[in-house]
């Protein structure tokens, strides 16, 4: 069975959908990694995996707004 195609609405709609999933598992990623470090099961400078720890933090709250603010400026709608 074929799905029918998708509109061009869709289809962005369907990919930026995705891009804000993977911002957010991208972040939960390198949290996990700065968490292995700080637990000393990776080899990472402490400083180092502090950073990334909130870095991905950052990454996961502030990401998808941020590219939602992005993409809305782009469409020519405002924020608010």
């Amino acid at each position: 069975m074929n799905a029918p195609p998708l509109d061009p609405q869709e289809a962005k709609a369907r990919g930026r959908y995705m891009a804000l999933n993977l911002a957010r598992l991208g972040g939960i990623g390198v949290t996990l990694v700065g968490l292995a470090g700080v637990r000393l099961v990776l080899p990472l400078p402490y400083l180092l995996s502090l950073a990334l720890v909130l870095a991905g933090i950052g990454a996961f709250f502030f990401g998808p707004p941020m590219m939602v603010k992005r993409w809305k400026a782009q469409d020519g709608q405002d924020g608010g």
